[in-house]
């Protein structure tokens, strides 16, 4: 079975947030998947706080690159933001 890392839409319309998942590459955008790993939110919490958020739990992150899981573009430049990237690489190169 493929894994990806790829993110799940949810939200209202025109309000979107995601899920960062581990699912099977065969499964569809919003189906099934493995286990949640963060959440992404490009619009921030409302128009008070109109920054993006990502919070990312970066040893469950590392836990699946290890594996062989493959993140899509977006949740790799997530990835890089969370430092989880760093950490995968680190924890590549140490054995």
């Amino acid at each position: 079975m493929a894994v990806k890392l790829r993110l799940k839409r949810m939200g209202k319309k025109k309000q979107p947030t995601y899920r960062v998942v581990a699912a099977d590459s065969r499964s569809p955008r919003d189906g099934r998947f493995i286990e949640a790993i963060g959440v992404y939110a490009p619009r921030g919490k409302s128009t008070i706080e109109p920054d993006a958020i990502v919070e990312i739990d970066n040893e469950k992150a590392v836990h699946w690159l290890s594996k062989g899981a493959q993140p899509t573009p977006r949740v790799e430049r997530l990835l890089h933001e969370t430092g989880a990237w760093e950490m995968f690489q680190e924890s590549k190169v140490g054995g």
